[in-house]
């Protein structure tokens, strides 16, 4: 049902946040509905204000009108002590990238798994989804392994640098997910995983502009395998190109990047918004260079 207010002041708190593009889709769909909408972001490093400082800022904020806030690194666990209540997935996850203003009160979703989730489903639907490798288990890597989970798959492997950090998020998935496999594995045994997986979850900062690269030797994947990735600047990571090369199914990072913002605008505005023209505002901006 439609919360419809007269206006919406709309923020995103976090850290070198001034260049997003969420902003200017949440606004772009708000204009296609007829809704004033009105989407600011509260960059950390411009204001020289820390992440624990992320309470102070909801609280003025509420004062001054604000109707919504998504929230990102490095505020998504910080918010978590300031919020009057939060969804069930979202105290799972221990991570909030949404936080509505009702009634004065604060109260915390995570679009960051609906939305990859949303994205597997749209962008690559009825894939197998028994065995799957991801690659990252940080910040990012948590909310698209408790996705990937979420949607039905049944033996995820964990594959980080960090060791001890893999070998906890699968202990915590696990115990979140009991009827489901999630082990940690070593970089060394990616071969070995991917030749038993369906498919391959790209969540590490490698293919970025500022880290250009491979994450896998694409020897290791084949056609029956399906790729996603997270990274979405730029949208054709060399995982990508490689993957559909190599005719494998590929979901790109920006399905995930529109899939948050869509959902996050539906929790804000209880309007259902088009997913499909907030993909292509977003693949515009992103060949605009914004």
């Amino acid at each position: 049902m439609s919360t419809l207010a007269e206006s919406y002041l709309v923020g995103l708190i976090g850290d070198g946040v001034t260049p997003s593009l969420t902003p200017p889709m949440h606004e772009a769909e708000a204009d296609a509905h007829g809704i004033r909408y009105l989407y600011r972001p509260i960059d950390l490093a411009a204001i020289g204000r820390p992440g624990s400082d992320v309470g102070t800022l909801l609280s003025s904020a509420r004062e001054l009108g604000f109707n919504a806030f998504n929230i990102t690194h490095p505020c998504k666990q910080l918010v978590l002590m300031h919020l009057d209540s939060v969804s069930v997935d979202a105290e799972r996850l221990g991570a909030v990238n949404t936080v509505l203003i009702r009634d004065g009160r604060f109260h915390g979703e995570n679009t960051d798994f609906s939305g990859f989730a949303h994205a597997l489903r749209t962008g690559l639907p009825g894939v197998a989804l028994d065995r799957v490798v991801q690659l990252g288990a940080g910040g990012a890597g948590a909310a698209v392994a408790y996705a990937l989970l979420a949607s039905g798959v049944r033996h995820l492997t964990l594959i980080d640098l960090d060791a001890e950090r893999t070998r906890e998020r699968a202990a915590a998935l696990a115990a979140l997910f009991p009827d489901r496999a999630v082990v940690a594995a070593s970089p060394d045994d990616i071969g070995h995983e991917l030749a038993a997986a369906d498919g391959l979850v790209h969540a590490t900062p490698v293919g970025m502009h500022q880290h250009p690269g491979m994450p896998v030797d694409a020897r290791l994947l084949s056609p029956r395998h399906w790729v996603a990735d997270v990274v979405y600047r730029p949208v054709e990571t060399e995982l990508v190109r490689a993957a559909v090369a190599l005719g494998c199914r590929v979901l790109d990072g920006g399905h995930m990047a529109v899939g948050q913002a869509v959902d996050a605008f539906r929790l804000i505005t209880g309007v259902e918004p088009d997913a499909g023209r907030m993909r292509h505002h977003f693949l515009d901006l992103l060949a605009k260079g914004l």
